[in-house]
Parts: C-alpha cells; structure tokens; sequence
C-alpha cells in the first residue's frame, strides 16, 4: 500500500459515490460512522457482520469508522 491516504488513490467519480454514500450513512453528520448509524441504514445486518467489520474495518478501534476506514471497507 502506499504511503498517501486511500482517498488520494481514487478516481474523482468513485470518491464523489463514495462521500455521498458515507454522508447517508453518518446521520448526525460528526464525520464518522458509528455501529448505531450503521444498524440503522443496514436493519438486516446481522451481529456476526458487524463484530467482524469492527475487527477488520475499525483500525483505531474507536468504535466509530472514519472515512479513511470507510473507504478501505468497500473499495
């Protein structure tokens, strides 16, 4: 991986879908994704999912996702 942001390694078109889909997501708007925002915008899915996502996705493990982490999660 390089040494720059993920953001930075993506075509502008792909990163616009991708802020718009985080923005649905982050509900209060405080610029993270919290398992709360996440369960609300995904009802069915299911613990297993969620716990491995915090494991894999979380990488400060604050129990929130950032964009950084959003973005590595689904690109």
């Amino acid at each position: 991986m390089k040494g720059g942001p993920v953001s930075a390694e993506l075509p502008d078109e792909r990163l616009a879908q991708l802020k718009t889909t985080f923005a649905a997501i982050d509900t209060d708007g405080d610029g993270y994704i919290s398992e709360t925002e996440l369960k609300r915008h995904f009802p069915d899915l299911p613990a297993e999912a969620l716990g491995a996502m915090s494991q894999d996705a979380d990488s400060d493990q604050d129990g929130r996702y950032s964009f950084e982490e959003f973005i590595r999660t689904v690109s």
